[in-house]
């Protein structure tokens, strides 16, 4: 082996002329591209991390509109005794049957019909008016119950307290200046509703409605 061969080749490389072979280390390619990897999805964890503190702390877009909604929704309602007194209200502000004038005419094909009616409706407490046929713009042209006829101050008390008595009614107005109401009998109509009925239904006018609780 020549003086030249380097140590441990066993006499695999023989030297000749002046030129050596260079003995270089394996690059460890392998070990650089996962140690870049890692510092990739380690830098990705940290953004992601970072986002859902700001979530937490700052609250996202979505959730202040949805907290900003449930305050609206969350609105304080009426304690109790305010309610029962606004009910209270109301039901003075009604008038009371034996202060509406009703005046029953019979739009319908069948003799008799307008008189019977009324007389139920003064046992009902109601004063009674006039009774009769129709007028001819109304006479055979009323379909459905009937319709109740008053002037426009008739629509905030009067209409609601006859309208108990028959359901299906239509509510109209004039320029008459009296107080008191026409019911108009239609094609449908048969009789009054139950007195029972009627009168469960005149006092609900005067029950206060349902308050939501406020509760979220």
């Amino acid at each position: 082996m020549s003086m030249l061969t380097p140590p441990g080749m066993g006499g695999k490389y023989r030297i000749t002329g002046d030129k050596y072979p260079r003995m270089r280390r394996p690059r460890r390619r392998g070990r650089l591209l996962l140690a870049a990897v890692a510092a990739v999805v380690a830098l990705g964890l940290i953004g992601w991390g970072t986002i859902q503190l700001i979530d937490v702390f700052g609250g996202s877009d979505d959730t202040k509109k949805e907290t900003a909604g449930a305050k609206q929704d969350c609105a304080p309602s009426p304690s109790p005794s305010t309610a029962t007194a606004t009910a209270a209200a109301a039901a003075a502000a009604l008038p009371k049957p034996a202060q509406i004038t009703v005046n029953v005419y019979n739009a319908t094909p069948r003799g008799g019909l307008a008189k019977e009616t009324a007389d139920e409706l003064k046992k009902r407490g109601f004063a009674i008016g006039k009774v009769g046929n129709a007028p001819e713009e109304y006479d055979k042209k009323v379909t459905g119950n009937g319709i109740l006829l008053g002037a426009p101050g008739a629509t905030r008390g009067m209409f609601s307290v006859l309208g108990t008595q028959l359901k299906g009614t239509t509510q109209k107005t004039d320029a008459r200046s009296t107080p008191d109401v026409d019911l108009i009998l239609g094609s449908t109509f048969q009789t009054l509703d139950p007195a029972q009925q009627a009168a469960t239904a005149l006092a609900a006018l005067g029950k206060p409605a349902a308050q939501p609780s406020g509760e979220c």
